[in-house]
């Protein structure tokens, strides 16, 4: 997820409207079912070794939320749909997602199964547009607020695109009530294969609301440190990974 505001949006919370085509997402009807089902009940449970998932309670069960996880491997993808499914019933995630993941036959799959890309290095309005319509319509949208794959375990910088665009629906309906779940995502090898283990640990809800001072800036600021900080604990607890130190799945 890039930064979708230039520095002077400061105290802003209306949108450009530039003559250009809107930004768009949508799921498949027969690809996304069947590509869950394999994914759950097939692929992950027998490429991977154990799958230890914690916090799934702190997943709302209705409104709009940001799944906000840790990007560690393209696995990620399959991942977060695999420990949120039991929460998030009766809707597809959506995934912002940068503009290289939609090539060729990835590209294929992420646009059918609800992705929908950011450029980089010209981020445009009508992306941070069509992410506030989902929340509007209170789905469930995936960004991962570093940006970029990461495999050396830390938490890098994050992205203040992931707040502006929570605090700019928010805005939009007071009653909206957006909320951002930190996902911290580990796997016991950086570029995962046969038998690794995955470790998905879910942390308690960032109520938009609770930060809207008036100053979508500062604002922004606010939130992005406390989901960093957030991160940050939740990749603490990922690093007992390293030692094997899994029990079975753990629904808490």
């Amino acid at each position: 997820m890039m930064e979708l505001y230039s520095s002077s949006d400061t105290c802003q919370r209306t949108l450009a409207n530039p003559q250009v085509a809107p930004t768009t997402s949508r799921v498949s009807p027969w690809l996304s079912p069947l590509a869950y089902l394999l994914g759950r009940h097939c692929l992950l449970p027998l490429f991977f070794g154990q799958i230890r998932i914690t916090g799934q309670k702190n997943i709302p069960t209705t409104g709009p939320v940001i799944l906000a996880p840790t990007h560690r491997a393209r696995w990620d993808a399959l991942v977060i749909p695999y420990a949120t499914a039991d929460c998030i019933r009766g809707q597809d995630l959506r995934f912002m997602v940068t503009i290289d993941e939609c090539q060729g036959l990835q590209g294929w799959f992420v646009r059918r199964l609800g992705g929908f890309a950011v450029n980089s290095k010209r981020p445009s309005i009508h992306t941070l547009r069509h992410g506030v319509e989902l929340l509007q319509q209170k789905r469930a949208l995936v960004i991962f607020p570093e940006g970029n794959i990461f495999r050396d375990g830390q938490v890098h910088q994050l992205k203040p695109g992931i707040a502006r665009l929570a605090l700019s629906a928010e805005s939009s309906d007071s009653g909206l009530g957006v909320t951002i779940i930190p996902i911290g995502i580990n796997y016991s090898q950086p570029y995962p294969n046969w038998g690794t283990d995955v470790s998905i640990n879910i942390g308690s809800a960032i109520k938009v609301r609770d930060y809207m001072s008036g100053c979508i800036k500062q604002d922004a600021k606010s939130i992005t440190s406390d989901l960093a900080k957030a991160l940050q604990q939740l990749s603490h607890q990922e690093t007992k990974i390293t030692n094997h130190a899994f029990a079975e799945i753990t629904n808490s």
